[in-house]
């Protein structure tokens, strides 16, 4: 598309929009475009790729522009991580802005502090010096930069991996086995697959890879009792309910009604009848309670600083905190604690998050297994390896879209001694 004023005046209005990051990004955008029917989906698209693409690389550009103003961080972006050149961008910019985008297209960031090069704030890149040299900490920087894959899940209830992709490949769209899920596919591109028959018939539903593998480690029998502990939106628990082929019970727990509704429609497509979603004030609420005891299987995907998913939601930098992070491990153990009472004995319960950081993870079930000695830490290669997913990180699952081409995710499988 070519780029004309109005595109670029758009573009500049958007980004006005978001930077307060008062809000997500994605929620930001939304309502801007709903305050803005006469964008085309064209228009729309350029947009939301120009605002991420600002975010993932904003340290650089407030760095190299020395401002934080909307039309200078953009004109930047597009000269160094868009490739346009001064040529094309002549007749849209004043002679002053040509001027000093000249120098922009030679900075590097290579010259600039550690910070800077990774995208990552200093708060952030001080906890991570704790645990990682200077070296992982760049690498796991720039692979968070990158723009995220798009992943489908096969609903193996109602076709195989092999069928879509015969079928996708049918219809033109290109995708791939993913390397370590049995059910998962990487598309190439980002085709729109929500409109596809595929996704509408609840053959497939987009989740990433990584996601995919914690209904693995948990690895529910088909007539278990399981709870999604926090379901959201419910992709993992429809993974779960496909795995155990539509038998046995999985309840859906979440404390947001509006999470909960938006696996309504998802639920229906899948033609699961075992799911049962069920929204809870907290996770000591009376529907939990009366499960103690009682269940075979529990996930806890716990809310947490989302920072393993910085490829996808990039304004989350600015939304997270030393002081948001304490109060998410409060939260995460709380649940944790919560959650493990529901267990029988021989249960099992993978708790994970996607956050690279040790304390919201490995400390987190550090503090739990001193405190409940009744549990015991599985070995998540060793879990992986009993359902012929040839994947070692070791005890914890540790996934990073450097080395696994996944969202940042952690995973940890306790249980429950007895049986």
């Amino acid at each position: 598309m070519r780029l004309t004023p109005a595109h670029l005046d758009m573009a500049v209005a958007a980004l006005r929009a978001v930077l307060p990051l008062e809000h997500p990004a994605d929620a930001i955008l939304r309502h801007f475009f709903r305050d803005s029917p006469e964008l085309g989906v064209n228009d729309r698209a350029f947009i939301t790729e120009i605002v991420f693409g600002i975010l993932r690389h904003r340290f650089f550009l407030e760095c190299a522009t020395d401002t934080t103003a909307p039309r200078p961080l953009l004109l930047a972006y597009l000269v160094k991580f868009q490739g346009m050149n001064l040529r094309e961008l002549t007749p849209l910019v004043s002679e002053a802005e040509a001027k000093w985008l000249t120098g922009i297209k030679a900075a590097t960031p290579e010259s600039q502090p550690l910070a800077i090069q990774a995208e990552f704030p200093e708060w952030l890149v001080e906890k991570l010096r704790t645990c990682m040299t200077e070296a992982d900490i760049l690498s796991l920087g720039r692979s968070l930069q990158q723009t995220a894959s798009l992943d489908l899940r096969v609903n193996t209830l109602l076709a195989s991996r092999d069928e879509i992709l015969a079928a996708l490949n049918k219809d033109g769209i290109e995708g791939n086995a993913t390397p370590y899920s049995p059910s998962g596919i990487r598309l190439v591109g980002k085709p729109a697959i929500n409109r596809h028959a595929l996704f509408l018939t609840g053959k497939v539903e987009v989740q990433d890879e990584g996601s995919q593998l914690l209904g693995y480690l948990l690895a529910p029998k088909r007539n278990d009792m399981v709870v999604d502990f926090c379901a959201g939106a419910g992709g993992k628990t429809l993974m779960l309910a496909a795995l155990m082929h539509s038998q046995g019970r999985v309840y859906a727990f979440d404390i947001s009604e509006k999470r909960l509704n938006n696996l309504k429609p998802r639920l229906k497509r899948s033609g699961l009848s075992n799911l049962h979603p069920q929204r809870i004030a907290n996770e000591n609420d009376i529907k939990v309670k009366r499960l103690s005891g009682k269940i075979d299987r529990v996930l806890v995907d716990a809310p947490c600083s989302g920072l393993g998913t910085l490829r996808r939601n990039p304004d989350l930098k600015w939304r997270q905190s030393p002081h948001s992070i304490e109060g998410l491990k409060r939260k995460q153990a709380a649940i944790l604690s919560s959650a493990a009472n529901l267990l029988k004995p021989g249960g099992r319960l993978v708790y994970a998050t996607c956050s690279f950081l040790p304390e919201e993870n490995q400390e987190i079930i550090e503090h739990f297994l001193a405190d409940h000695p009744r549990y015991t830490l599985l070995n998540c290669a060793e879990l992986l390896a009993q359902q012929k997913i040839p994947l070692d990180t070791g005890k914890f699952l540790q996934l990073s879209p450097s080395l696994h081409g996944t969202d940042g995710f952690f995973a940890a499988a306790l249980e429950l001694a007895g049986k």
